[in-house]
């Protein structure tokens, strides 16, 4: 697949590409064999990586996206999403047999929610599949999901290192691993990465601690920045041994999937910009709250009226807006 509108990206990333399906109503303990009914639907852009390429693209950062889809129409729906907002495409790869693309199926619940991924193509993309002097020729290199890339696994780490060699900063969003282990690769990589993105309970599962500040200081301890997403709560980073928190913005949710990866698109946004880490922090901030006030992890940054209206509103560094 190619693209033309971007010559050359501020961020590439690698990750996984699927659509989300969301049924909303659903009561928390499912009854067998009987028919439930959801209050309401949506079809949408999901998967980590895509969420937070479409949102950073959509605020105006160039990105450029490296995947693998399955021969079929929600590949190509996920495709189009990200198409609409600018990205470079051209490091997608739609393989004509094998499994078809992945898909995650999410319920929300009052305070937490369950997801079902099935995790397709994205199973299946190997090395052979990423360019990497396309991924250089970005000033930032970025992954998510690192525990759905199952055949890339024991390359990511030579990724990682290639890029700092040609002089990227990099980061990594871990999101959840499903074999609930949290160890292999990613105990590498953490050693090899610039930036760490995750929420408390990640943090928790990566540092084996069941108290978040000891966690957090362990794990600050092995990456140069960690940020640590804290839902309505704000954000906060620990570099040099020094914490900064950054309160967040109150809002009227409507749905928190893909608030993170918003987050992680904020945060980047001012990130490639050279931002102070407390405006990173606070932009952050800014697009996870834009993210919860529509359905799904795309559609408040789709509208693109109402993106700019809210982010013009709600941030306070005037000068700092692109």
């Amino acid at each position: 697949m190619s693209n033309s509108q971007v010559a050359q990206a501020d961020v590439s990333i690698v990750g996984e590409l699927n659509a989300d399906l969301i049924l909303y109503g659903i009561p928390r303990d499912l009854p067998e064999e009987r028919e439930i009914l959801a209050s309401g639907f949506t079809m949408t852009l999901g998967s980590s990586s895509a969420i937070l390429a479409h949102n950073l693209s959509a605020m105006g950062t160039r990105v450029s996206f490296t995947s693998r889809i399955g021969p079929d129409a929600l590949g190509e729906m996920c495709c189009r999403r990200l198409h609409e907002v600018g990205i470079d495409l051209s490091g997608v790869v739609r393989s004509t047999t094998g499994s078809s693309t992945g898909v995650t199926l999410i319920l929300p619940l009052t305070d937490t929610r369950r997801i079902l991924t099935y995790p397709g193509a994205m199973f299946e993309m190997g090395i052979e599949d990423v360019d990497i002097d396309r991924l250089a020729s970005a000033r930032h290199f970025h992954m998510s999901s690192i525990f759905l890339h199952r055949k890339l696994t024991p390359d990511i780490p030579e990724i990682f290192r290639e890029m700092k060699r040609r002089g990227l900063s990099t980061s990594l969003d871990t999101n959840d691993d499903p074999e609930n282990k949290w160890a292999g690769v990613l105990e590498e990589v953490l050693t090899i990465t610039d930036l760490l993105f995750c929420n408390e309970e990640e943090l928790i599962k990566i540092a084996g601690k069941d108290d978040v500040e000891a966690a957090m200081a362990q794990v600050a301890a092995k990456v140069p920045l960690l940020i640590v997403k804290r839902g309505s709560r704000g954000a906060c980073a620990w570099r040099n041994g020094k914490r900064i928190d950054v309160d967040g913005i109150r809002v009227n949710a409507v749905d928190p999937v893909g608030a993170g990866d918003s987050f992680d698109a904020g945060f980047l946004h001012q990130w490639v910009r050279q931002a102070p880490l407390e405006s990173c922090l606070a932009y952050g901030n800014l697009a996870g709250a834009l993210s919860v006030t529509r359905s799904g992890g795309t559609e408040a940054f789709r509208d693109a009226a109402y993106r700019e209206q809210f982010l013009a509103a709600h941030w306070r560094d005037k000068a700092l807006i692109p």
